[in-house]
């Protein structure tokens, strides 16, 4: 079968074959990690990933809410991912987000197709599949829907879903509100670094400049998992990532040397630390190395929403408070776009056989 840049996974996964398309076949190092994501997810061997309770972050008291931030700070300097519980987030708000995306992806693939998207012209948002962006070519078993969900009159609804109905309101509202979290998030991360609580926000563009993105990955059945990835291994660029699952596992974290499955923990919200905020910090908050494994039994749907900083009009670069003689800076100075473009350079660079 010819993989060409419109050919959806979910075609792939229902055409009836046993054998997935050579361009989704990992490399023989990756192919030696890859395990049974159902066996991993049910052991309790080994680190997991530590679970923040969120209930005291606005608390009267300060001891109680000092205890709850510096728990908070110690998976972002340790790990840099949490599951989030009691985060402010109604059960029957993010119920509705997952059944709106569910809605949509249930439709047939010509109906999704209306809203596609064309990177090539530079249409990002809409729904597509990964194109291949290293040098080995590699494709990762996954659909998707992305687009920018906040601030509010930066979207484009004409390509928003109008199936189903409360795809709209119920997506703005969840935006909103993991908005006013993030803020939350990160007030809570300036104190650790011995800042003024509004700083990081400030720094990463504010109430109008920081980007809130959603984009849901749909993974289909893969009748070859042990051989295949939904996403590859990375980390995310942004300054913070918000992630909803319909409770399959999937999520590895690269911890200790070892890949490491994330739990599904109800009404939680996973939350990474991305480079933005790694970069900002010197290095004290940890952006992780994670990727996402497939299975053939069940479908596995992901919301994740990326908080990043304008393309264009900040440099990021670790912040004075964070720097001395005996902790020079980490990082160079760039804009969060040439940051992307260094990322996929240099991967690229990696990926290419140097004889």
């Amino acid at each position: 079968m010819v993989i060409s840049a419109n050919t959806r996974v979910e075609s792939l996964a229902t055409s009836g074959s046993d054998l997935i398309p050579k361009e989704y076949i990992r490399t023989h190092d990756e192919l030696t990690t890859i395990t049974n994501i159902f066996d991993e997810e049910k052991s309790d061997q080994g680190p997991q990933v530590p679970i923040i309770d969120l209930h005291d972050i606005n608390s009267n008291d300060p001891k109680t809410r000092d205890k709850c931030t510096y728990e908070l700070r110690k998976a972002a300097t340790e790990w840099g991912v949490m599951h989030l519980v009691n985060h402010g987030i109604s059960s029957d708000l993010i119920n509705r987000v997952k059944a709106a995306g569910k809605s949509f992806f249930d439709q047939p693939v010509e109906e999704k197709e209306k809203y596609c998207n064309d990177i090539a012209s530079g249409k990002i948002q809409g729904y597509g599949s990964k194109l291949a962006n290293n040098a080995c070519g590699q494709l990762e078993w996954e659909d998707y829907f992305f687009h920018l969900a906040f601030p509010e009159e930066k979207r484009d609804l004409s390509i928003w879903p109008t199936t189903p109905h409360d795809y709209i309101p119920a997506t703005t509202e969840y935006a909103k509100q993991l908005r006013a979290l993030a803020t939350k998030i990160l007030a809570a991360l300036s104190l650790g670094l011995g800042l003024e609580e509004g700083r990081l926000e400030k720094e990463v563009g504010g109430m109008e400049e920081l980007l809130v993105q959603l984009k849901i990955n749909y993974y289909p059945k893969c009748p070859q998992p042990d051989v295949a990835l939904g996403v590859e291994a990375h980390t995310d660029v942004s300054a913070l990532t918000f992630i909803l699952h319909n409770m399959v596992p999937g999520l590895q974290l690269f911890y200790g040397g070892k890949w490491v499955t994330a739990k599904c923990v109800p009404d939680s919200i996973i939350m990474h630390i991305g480079d933005t905020i790694e970069i900002l910090s010197n290095g004290k908050y940890k952006s992780i190395l994670h990727r996402g494994l497939v299975n053939k039994e069940k479908v596995r749907i992901s919301w994740a929403v990326f908080c990043e900083p304008p393309k264009d009009k900040i440099i990021l670069k670790p912040l004075p408070e964070t720097i001395s003689e005996d902790e020079p800076p980490l990082f160079p100075p760039r804009t969060f776009q040439q940051h992307m473009e260094h990322k996929l350079f240099r991967k690229n660079n990696d990926a290419v056989d140097p004889k």
